[in-house]
């Protein structure tokens, strides 16, 4: 019996879902799109699960749209504005209240590359490959990427990688500002799982406000995310009770004298 083409691991309050289609470079291919879908829809309403790691198995993260499929189908339904949301693993992805950390273990390309800038911070392996090839294939991106990267990296650097087809290597990236970090391919998985851990460390629901008013007020001008914020902050301050804030400052303080020690 063949292995599933989303894998799904679950290790306390941390799921890390996997594309898993190795031979292929994790292709989207529109059996591996609806999966994905379907597993963000899914651990949106799973309670238990507080972070969301994404990465892919094999050497790619994901290769893009399969465009042996496309070539057979036609680009009619790829995209988000004539496609199902069993075929948007992007739209999925953006009603996860959780943060999701994508790991970047190897080639993000075209629709690979949109699905990592879909994510809510990356983490890159020195082998991690990046690369816009809409406009090789033919097709405009319908999965947020004209608009997201030039956001990510500034509109000229952007248009350089978008406009010419060309790889950004992991190096480059972590210099332009797409990657946090980067690390050893061996070391990718672990840095995402401490990451995972500090967010999880976060009081649950404020983590999960605060993902939200920061990407609220990032699709709007700065006078009006300006004003979200302090709407955002004033409902849910009213929530809040002294003894709870008592009970982080004692961890907070905890915590950091650890980190000054570690350091």
């Amino acid at each position: 019996m063949s292995e599933p083409i989303v894998l799904i691991e679950k290790w306390g309050e941390i799921a890390t879902v996997t594309l898993n289609r190795p031979d292929a470079l994790n292709a989207l291919s529109a059996g591996l799109r609806e999966g994905l879908a379907t597993a963000f829809e899914e651990l949106a309403t799973d309670e238990g699960t507080r972070v969301v790691i994404l990465t892919g198995a094999g050497r790619a993260f994901c290769a893009g749209v399969d465009l042996k499929e496309l070539g057979k189908r036609g680009a009619t339904g790829y995209g988000s504005s004539g496609t199902t949301i069993e075929l948007d693993p992007v739209r999925a992805m953006a009603k996860l209240p959780q943060p999701v950390i994508g790991a970047i273990n190897g080639f993000a390309v075209t629709g690979g590359f949109e699905l990592a800038l879909a994510c809510d911070l990356l983490i890159a392996s020195t082998e991690a490959r990046f690369s816009d090839t809409h406009a090789r294939v033919g097709i405009l991106p319908g999965w947020g990427l004209s608009q997201r990267l030039c956001r990510a990296i500034g509109i000229y650097r952007a248009k350089e990688l978008s406009l010419t087809g060309n790889y950004l290597d992991a190096a480059r990236a972590y210099e332009w500002g797409l990657v946090s970090r980067v690390v050893e391919p061996g070391d990718l998985l672990p840095t995402c799982n401490e990451l995972a851990g500090d967010m999880i460390s976060c009081d649950p629901r404020t983590l999960q406000s605060y993902k939200q008013v920061i990407d609220d007020g990032f699709s709007v001008a700065f006078g009006d995310a300006l004003a979200l914020e302090g709407r955002a902050s004033r409902e849910h301050a009213r929530s809040v009770r002294a003894e709870d804030v008592e009970q982080r400052r004692t961890h907070i303080q905890e915590r950091g004298r650890k980190q000054s020690e570690n350091g």
